[in-house]
Formats: C-alpha cells, structure tokens, sequence
C-alpha cells in the first residue's frame, strides 16, 4: 500500500514542477500548446500542462540598443560621408516579434540602414549636419510604420558620427578660418573707429575748454605756451629713442604762437556764430 501511494506523490511532485514555471520582471512568454500558439506568459509563477505545453519563446520587453556599423552614405549634393548610429527599440506584442520575422535584430539592422541612406540622400551635407533633430524624427516616423507589423516601436535614434571626407573636411577647415579671420578683422575696424571718434571728441572738448579760458582770462596764455612747451620737449624725447626717427627742430615759442593763433581765430568764430544767434532771436 505504501509503494503505490509514495508513487503517486512523487507524480503529483514532477507534475507540479514541470507545471509552474516563473517568468522574470521585464520579460515576457510564449507557450504553445500542440505546436499551436497558446497564450502568453507574464512575470511572476505560471502553470502549464506538462508534455502538453511548451514555452517556445522567453524575451525582454525593456528598452534595447542596436548599433548600426558605420556606413557609406551620399547626400542630395554628391557628397560621400561615413554615418554610424544606434538605435533604441522595445518590443510592444512579443507575439508578433516571434511569429512575423525570423530574425528581428537582423531585420531591425537592415531595414534601419536603407531607411537612413534614403532620408540622409534627400539632404544636402549642411543641411544633415544642422537639421538632425527633424531628419531623426523622419527616420523614426518611416521605421515604426514597418516595424509596428514586427510588434516592436522605435523609441530612439542618435546619429553618432558623420565623417567627411578629408578633401571636404580641409575645405570646411578653411571656410571656418577665413570666417573667424574676417570676423576679427571687423571687430579691430570698429575698435579702431570708435578710438578715433572719442579721440576726436575730446580733442574738440579740450579746444573748447582751452577757447573758454583764454575769453575769461587773457592771462591764461602763459599757461597755455607751457604746455605747448611740454608736449614739445616729450615728443622730442620720444623721437630721440627710435633709431630710425628723423628730429625736425622747431622753435617752441613760434609753436606757441601758432597754436593761439589757431585758438584765437576759433574763439573769433564761436564768438560771431553767438553774435549771429542772438542777431537771428
């Protein structure tokens, strides 16, 4: 009596566990019953009918990469680059991942290549080096129509690198060089124009203030030859240092002249234009 119950324990054992089987988080089962589609397993413990069922299939449902080996692409204006990306996948309907293609990753890498080379051959060189996030968006849109058939969506796409050729490259190099060139080139003019205005504008600041002393006080022209004298006696100096400089000597005192004469014939025409103002009022 006992054999017979001992048997039947054990069988009631290897039935239970050749019956249970457990799924891990993130994935996902086929089972087929007959050598027929069945149902489809989730995570967590699971039972099917020994000899009966079987799991023909276990894949991840979490997000994957495929990266797509560098390859030859010519664009819209005959330029041939090198273009190397990856892309990120799920699958959404394991079933269908399983029943409508042989071999997914492989049809996933074939399909993203001919899909890249078209839209990168619609584009010119600038405009795939500028416009990528919409030339990502394009390739995604056309890849998840023929992959949602697949039970998979593609969730991203990240050109990696686009190499040029080195003939392009050294003219892009230049291109480059000769705008940083001409940008700095333009900065230094407006540099320089603006020197020269404030420069000119307190030189007529300083023959204002110099024409408002000698109206008030005609005795301010001593002062005024000492300083002429100064400026004379350090560009002098100045000129002295070069090795290459030529000296002109000239008479300090008939500079001096010169220089009221030009103030005086200033303050004589600010004076009239008053005269003529007031004249006018």
């Amino acid at each position: 009596m006992e054999t017979p119950i001992i048997f039947i324990v054990l069988v009631l054992i290897a039935y239970a566990l050749g019956s249970a089987k457990l799924i891990n988080q993130g994935n996902e089962a086929l089972v087929e019953r007959m050598g027929r589609y069945h149902r489809k397993l989730k995570p967590g413990l699971n039972f099917i009918v020994p000899f009966v069922d079987q799991i023909v299939m276990e894949d991840t449902t979490r997000e994957q990469f495929l990266d797509i080996k560098p390859q030859n692409v010519i664009t819209q204006d005959n330029i041939y680059v090198e273009v190397d990306a990856i892309v990120y996948w799920r699958i959404r309907d394991i079933e269908k991942s399983f029943y409508a293609i042989e071999d997914l990753q492989g049809a996933l890498t074939q399909i993203t290549t001919t899909t890249l080379r078209e839209i990168i051959a619609q584009n010119t060189l600038e405009q795939t080096n500028v416009s990528r996030t919409e030339m990502h968006s394009a390739i995604i849109d056309q890849l998840n129509e023929i992959t949602a058939d697949w039970g998979v969506e593609i969730l991203r796409l990240d050109l990696q690198r686009i190499t040029l050729p080195e003939s392009v490259r050294k003219s892009r190099e230049e291109e480059q060089a000769a705008e940083i060139k001409k940008r700095a080139l333009i900065t230094e003019a407006q540099g320089q124009k603006e020197a020269a205005i404030k420069k000119a504008e307190g030189t007529m600041r300083s023959v204002e203030i110099i024409s408002q002393a000698l109206r008030s006080n005609p005795e301010s022209r001593d002062i005024l030859r000492y300083l002429v004298a100064q400026d004379y006696v350090g560009a002098s100096q100045k000129l002295g240092e070069s090795t290459n400089a030529k000296i002109v000597f000239v008479d300090p005192a008939n500079s001096t002249e010169m220089f009221q004469e030009l103030i005086a014939e200033s303050v004589t025409q600010e004076g009239n234009g008053k005269k003529h103002e007031n004249g006018n009022t």
